[in-house]
């Protein structure tokens, strides 16, 4: 029997339209990459048609986030060692870790020309208030630890330290004057761009921040988590991350 012209051709109506509508990609990301997570966001979803959501934190919180269940696709964590972990505790897709950014910590301060020698400044100690993230959940923050430690001014700071929750909290102490001065990220300073006092920290004088990515089993069969590591990757994202002070490999 013949079926009506309308009914033959009602399944190739309807799958471009879903085809176009694209799929969301949950992403947990390190608070540091903030700025830069909106602005390839925007490229990403406009290339594919996907929709980005992004929940910001210190590397540490997320990850207790993840284990216990939080319903993300990808990680893009401020260290190595959480989406390694992830990896071995078979709650990340094995192989499916890289390098997306290399980040650099300064010591930097809102206020013009308040110091040229940052390990002269911290040495002699005086201010009143030193912002750092917590060491024990943000990457950024154990670097700022092993800095002073290396100087050998941890325990006579330890007073006049201001611990935020993330890198942006303890950039917020700082840009808002709460702390005189903050170690802060680079990519945070650069995106403030006004004037201020900066140090750039050798990478010698603490552990390299290496970021990775890491793809979730939750995400393991979505279009849109896939797509969006593989433009993690690419060219033009590694553009825009070099573009907001980071190095690339």
């Amino acid at each position: 029997m013949n079926l009506p012209l309308r009914l033959l051709l009602l399944p190739l109506f309807f799958l471009p339209i879903q085809t176009a509508l694209g799929e969301t990609a949950r992403i947990a990301v390190a608070a540091n990459f903030t700025d830069v997570t909106y602005a390839l966001a925007s490229l990403f979803e406009q290339q594919t048609g996907h929709t980005v959501t992004a929940s910001f934190g210190s590397t540490g919180k997320l990850y207790a986030q993840i284990v216990h269940g939080a319903p993300f696709d990808l990680f893009l964590a401020a260290d190595a060692a959480q989406p390694r972990r992830l990896e071995s505790d078979g709650l990340a897709v094995a192989g499916s870790r890289f390098t997306y950014a290399r980040g650099r910590l300064v010591l930097w301060s809102a206020q013009p020309e308040l110091f040229t020698d940052g390990v002269a400044f911290l040495r002699r100690g005086e201010f009143r208030r030193l912002a750092i993230a917590n060491p024990q959940t943000a990457p950024y923050g154990a670097a700022a630890r092993q800095l002073l430690q290396r100087l050998g001014v941890w325990p006579a700071l330890s007073a006049k330290l201001v611990r935020g929750d993330s890198i942006a909290q303890a950039f917020q102490f700082t840009a808002t004057g709460n702390a005189e001065l903050g170690l802060v990220a680079a990519s945070q300073v650069r995106a403030w761009a006004r004037p201020g006092s900066i140090w750039l920290v050798p990478e010698s004088m603490h552990q390299p921040i290496v970021q990775q990515a890491v793809l979730l089993r939750r995400g393991e069969e979505s279009v849109a988590a896939q797509d969006f590591m593989r433009f993690l990757r690419g060219s033009e994202a590694r553009t825009v991350i070099r573009d907001h002070g980071y190095a690339v490999e």
